[in-house]
């Protein structure tokens, strides 16, 4: 009995363990010495930047451009602001003003760049998360590098783009137009997709890692959260930050440094200097300073690699690495040790034929009830809360609460179905099904996903398992229950990464992971008795987890409502409607779009841009606001041959900050400008914006008043007809509204236009 307690206290405590390496337990004071980073050094700045939205062009942002230049320049760094026009591949045209800072090195090798972006999300987002954090990391990182009065071999260079937010167009302008990009052998760069959780490192390279793998570890950070199964689904999402620029563009190869927990607060207005996790900003600290240090002296010439390496981080060990190239050995050791171990079994008399079957169909039945259950528990879940899908993060509020209570299930399944099936002496019979499905997994991504391939090392350990489960009749529980270290140290952290990551819609994942896991935990858990009572307990916890997450599963003023209200007047016909993108009114759209509102199909063949694509679900018709329409002049159009050539100003007279460009899917563009920048032209047809959603264009985010200027040619006999979307965010300040103020238990809907007057105005070009 007591080894059983003692085996079930190890294999707590190694669960415990995965997760309390991922963060610093404590953060840096402000007495922390002059030349080591503090998180409350560097929240001092924080506090300062992030007292209100800082988005490209508005007044805020200027404010905090000119803070972050006089602390550069008080660190005695010389400093530049770069401005240019740049139009991302999804069409977002803006002029952006990254603010640059060096510091020079003693030899002329290729410099290292610390990148971050400054501009926060248009137009309710704080930023303090997304990227403040990555602003005060850089900047107290690089005070207590200067603080060592150590003289870089390599240049520093420090980057903090502007309009991230928009497209990335801060760093598209650095690494295609600034002369410093040419010499930059590599970046580091500080992002956050939430307010808290570990900051996971994720690589950027068009080539292979094992250089920067090897440089990584030698560098030593203290608490590396790194795995290369995240590095390979990376590469085959379409994610993209400011590091996307410098890998494609410049071939330039970088560490990106996340962290992506509490995602609902991201670019909302609850990413607050208040919200961001201080261990998470520490852990960021954690990472800069002894990487700057290394990197500042290494030679930079030598990150590029042909080759790719497997890595993982576990305790102790912190992060562990070898070639793809042991991949296919290590699988082929592996089935050949199972394959001896069958046969020597089998002799021993170990193994039960018919308990082998058996345990086939308890691990199976175990693996699809549990996936299965957790995919179509969700989707009820979904059935029963639709305020859920105002969340367009794909992460609630309850979301942690979800994640226990849906590995809770699975367990509950494992133990409910491991009861019906187990036998004092079919231990070992039982255990070799598990065993068996790992192997296949392994040989699947090893051909798929080679990245995780690591999953072979808990493999290696259930075959020393299995040898002592042949070898000893009655095997010694905590040594059994110390084999289980590196599957419960490696994987477990996976249960929650999953859906924090990619959303709660993979829950099922998790189930899945869990029944894996429990799968090479049975020559432990096999010998506990009472496993129909296991299944109830841990029943009742998931009631209860799920019972919790009812609770929190309104609105409330710490968990406020995501929604949205737009004003659109067509200028053309001198009518207006009120828009929203809510699946469910509240009282704040209520009086607006009513109780019966109308579809919102026709407004949306024209979709704006926003990052999911969304588009309005409601209007209702408003009453008609005398608001002053933009200056669209027509400054030439001229024919040579058989094309038109046409410039166009669109002036704002209303200081507007966005404006969108839309034109039905039939009207053809062989060639355009937008403001010095070149539309990009479709190889196959000769033409540009020919792939356009919904009739869009492109949208440009406006600053300092400065004019859309258009050029482009098209058809001679075609009737060119171009509808401009003028939004300003200003719905509950203008003057000719009398919007009331949100709750407290709202907030303004992400992603999406909002809180926006927009005029839409038609022009045609005959």
């Amino acid at each position: 009995m007591l080894k059983k307690l003692i085996a079930l206290i190890l294999i707590i405590a190694a669960v415990y363990w995965s997760f309390s390496v991922l963060l610093p337990s404590n953060i840096s004071k402000l007495d922390t010495p002059e030349n080591q980073f503090s998180t409350e050094r560097a929240l001092v700045h924080l506090k300062k930047i992030s007292k209100a939205p800082h988005y490209l062009g508005n007044k805020e942002h200027n404010q905090v451009r000119k803070y972050l230049l006089a602390q550069l320049e008080a660190l005695g760094l010389e400093t530049e602001v770069q401005e240019a026009f740049s139009m991302s591949k999804w069409g977002n045209l803006s002029k952006p003003k990254n603010i640059i800072a060096r510091l020079k090195g003693s030899e002329n090798g290729k410099s290292l760049v610390l990148l971050t972006h400054y501009d926060s999300q248009p137009h309710s987002s704080f930023g303090a998360s997304d990227a403040g954090s990555g602003v005060v990391t850089i900047l107290e990182g690089i005070r207590a590098y200067l603080s060592t009065n150590k003289v870089p071999k390599n240049d520093i260079i420090i980057v903090f783009t502007d309009g991230e937010e928009l497209g990335l167009n801060g760093a598209d302008i650095f690494v295609n137009k600034h002369p410093w990009a040419k010499n930059v052998g590599l970046v580091l760069n500080f992002e956050a997709r939430g307010s808290g959780g570990p900051s996971y490192m994720l690589i950027e390279t068009n080539q292979g890692n094992a250089e920067l793998m090897k440089h990584f570890v030698a560098a030593n950070p203290e608490f590396p959260v790194a795995n290369s199964l995240a590095y390979s689904i990376y590469k085959m999402l379409p994610n993209d930050t400011d590091l996307t620029r410098f890998r494609e563009d410049g071939n330039i190869d970088g560490f990106n440094f996340a962290f992506i927990d509490d995602h609902f607060d991201y670019h909302t207005a609850l990413d607050t200097y208040e919200r961001l996790d201080r261990n998470t900003l520490e852990h960021q600290g954690s990472y800069l300073m002894p990487l700057l240090h290394y990197f500042s002296d290494a030679n930079l010439s030598t990150v590029k690699s042909t080759e790719d390496y497997i890595y993982f981080n576990i305790p102790l060990f912190k992060t562990v690495i070898y070639p793809f190239s042991w991949i296919f050995p290590m699988l082929i050791v592996a089935f050949f040790g199972f394959i001896m171990l069958l046969i020597y079994g089998f002799k021993q008399e170990a193994f039960i034929g018919s308990e082998i079957g058996r345990g086939f169909v308890a691990f199976f039945v175990s693996l699809l009830s549990a996936g299965g259950i957790g995919f179509g528990l969700w989707f009820i879940l979904k059935q029963i809360y639709p305020q859920y899908s105002e969340m367009l993060h794909g992460f609630t509020y309850n979301g942690h609460m979800y994640i226990a209570a849906f590995s809770l299930l699975a367990l509950t399944i494992c133990f409910w179905v491991y009861h019906k099936f187990y036998k004092p002496v079919n231990t070992a019979s039982l255990f070799v099904a598990p065993l068996f499905f790992w192997l296949v997994i392994c040989t699947v991504v090893a051909f798929v996903l080679p990245g995780a391939s690591f999953f072979i090392i808990p493999v290696f350990f259930g075959l020393i398992t299995l040898f002592v489960l042949i070898r000893q009749k009655k095997p010694n529980l905590i040594l059994l229950a110390l084999l289980t270290f590196p599957v419960l140290t490696i994987m477990a952290p996976f249960i929650k990464m999953f859906p924090v990551g990619l959303g709660l819609k993979i829950l099922f994942v998790s189930c899945i992971l869990v029944v894996l896991i429990f799968g090479l935990l049975v020559p432990v858990l096999g010998f506990f008795k009472r496993k129909k009572l296991w299944s109830i307990v841990f029943l009742g916890i998931t009631l209860i987890c799920l019972i919790l997450a009812h609770l929190k599963s309104d609105f409330s003023e710490n968990r406020p409502k995501p929604n949205s209200l737009n004003y659109v007047l067509d200028s053309d016909t001198n009518t207006a409607v009120w828009a929203t993108y809510d699946d469910a009114l509240d009282s704040y759209t209520q009086p607006y779009i009513t109780e019966s509102p109308d579809d919102a199909s026709v407004l949306n063949q024209n979709t704006m841009g926003s990052k999911y694509k969304s588009g309005f679900t409601f209007t209702k018709k408003a009453p008609v606001k005398t608001l002053e329409s933009p200056d669209i002049t027509i400054i030439s159009d001229t024919i040579i041959g058989n094309s038109r050539h046409i410039r166009l100003q669109f002036i704002s007279n209303r200081q507007a900050e966005r404006v969108e460009v839309f034109a039905d899917s039939t009207i053809l563009f062989q060639e355009a400008v937008i403001n010095g920048i070149p539309a990009l032209k479709d190889n196959t047809s000769g033409f540009v914006f020919k792939d356009r959603y919904h009739n869009r264009l492109f949208s440009y985010y406006i600053s300092d008043n400065n004019p859309l200027l258009m050029q482009f040619t098209v058809p001679k006999e075609q009737e060119t007809i171009l509808q401009f979307y003028e939004s300003t965010y200003d719905l509950l300040t203008n003057q000719h509204f009398t919007i009331p103020s949100r709750q407290n238990t709202m907030i303004p809907k992400p992603f999406v236009l909002n809180d926006a007057i927009i005029i839409k105005t038609t022009i045609r070009i005959k």
